[in-house]
């Protein structure tokens, strides 16, 4: 007996199938088919994206930094990039300052400006060795800063100062243009000073100039001709008179270009000078430039600093014996004394014979000897 199976339709309802995930109405163009991703494959493809996003992120970054390492690496060369260093770690041996050492009369007012409202202008320094820095430009500011932690002792706020740093490399005749440079512009400096630097300058074994007279060109290119005169005038100056003068900031142009007038050649008057100048202790910039201006002729006789040399002694008086004898030209005077004999009278003895008159002499002193 053979079973028969029995087959049952259903009917399904006849409506048109919606792609999966897509809103109901929304047709897909012809052939193309979506299909559902599972989780796994969603947390693949994102986690994918997100480490090319960070890539493309890091790559840059890299570039970024590289470009600032490099531009960093350009300006700390110019010496545009600013650090805080401490006092301590600052030389000052490299150059020759073209101020002099000793008190300064603005130094207060730069004091008070750093208390007020800080430094604005950084010094500049190269790096030297073993981590310490040389500096170039700014001794003032250093040395009020200086000053200022030894009157507070804040070494916070003035233990370290703004430094410009810039490698080893410039020529140290350039590093000397600079400062000077700097200086003629910011602040005068006078000419005693100028003229002290290019001397200085021109005695240093590491420069390429060994006349002070081509110093003061080297030096001073941006001055004018007739400034870089004058100058050369105070060199002359200062090498005659060398270490006698204290205060060469304060003698004016005037005074020195007339005072070495004076002076230039005159070895007696450049003796006294140096007399006048020898003594040192208690001297103040009044005193000296009041012996200047009498040496220029500038001014009234000063008096003598120090005790005077002894006047050499009087020659002793010499005796001697004076007459007249009326005579019928006129009275003739006679003095005699040791190794002389002299007659005065109105007369013309040189309108006589010559040989009379060699006899009348003869006859008289024949006559004094008996």
């Amino acid at each position: 007996m053979s079973k028969k199976r029995r087959i049952f339709d259903i009917d399904m309802p006849d409506v048109d199938m919606e792609p999966i995930g897509q809103p109901v109405g929304e047709t897909f163009p012809a052939g193309k088919v979506t299909t559902r991703r599972g989780p796994m494959a969603s947390a693949i493809s994102e986690n994918a994206e997100s480490l090319k996003v960070r890539e493309e992120t890091e790559v840059a970054i890299r570039a970024e930094n590289d470009a600032l390492a490099h531009e960093h690496v350009r300006l700390k060369k110019l010496g545009l990039v600013v650090e805080l260093i401490e006092l301590d770690m600052i030389d000052t041996n490299k150059l020759i300052r073209d101020r002099k050492a000793g008190f300064d009369a603005e130094l207060d007012e730069l004091k008070s400006s750093i208390i007020d409202i800080g430094l604005s202008n950084p010094i500049q320094v190269e790096i030297g060795e073993g981590g310490r820095f040389e500096l170039v430009q700014g001794f003032r500011r250093l040395s009020a800063f200086r000053a200022l932690l030894k009157d507070t002792g804040d070494v916070e706020r003035y233990g370290k100062i703004p430094a410009a740093t810039s490698e080893q490399g410039r020529g140290l005749d350039m590093l000397y243009r600079q400062m000077v440079d700097e200086n003629l512009i910011r602040k005068d400096i006078s000419f005693g000073e100028m003229a002290a630097l290019a001397i200085h300058y021109a005695k240093d074994p590491a420069t390429t100039v060994s006349d002070p007279a081509k110093a003061v060109a080297t030096l001073f290119t941006s001055a004018s001709y007739q400034k870089r005169s004058y100058i050369r005038n105070f060199v002359s100056l200062l090498e005659i008179l060398g270490d006698d003068l204290l205060y060469v900031e304060n003698i004016p142009r005037s005074l020195g270009l007339a005072l070495l007038k004076e002076i230039e050649g005159k070895d007696f008057l450049i003796a006294g000078l140096k007399a006048e100048l020898k003594p040192r202790l208690g001297r103040k910039p009044d005193r000296e430039m009041a012996i200047l201006r009498q040496y220029a002729g500038q001014g009234e006789k000063v008096e003598q600093s120090t005790p005077t040399a002894p006047k050499p002694a009087e020659k002793p008086r010499v005796a001697k014996t004076t007459f007249q004898l009326a005579r019928p030209d006129g009275a003739a005077k006679c003095t005699a004394a040791s190794g002389r004999l002299e007659i005065r009278m109105p007369r013309d003895f040189s309108a006589m014979d010559r040989l009379k008159l060699e006899a009348a002499v003869a006859k008289l002193l024949d006559e004094l000897d008996r």
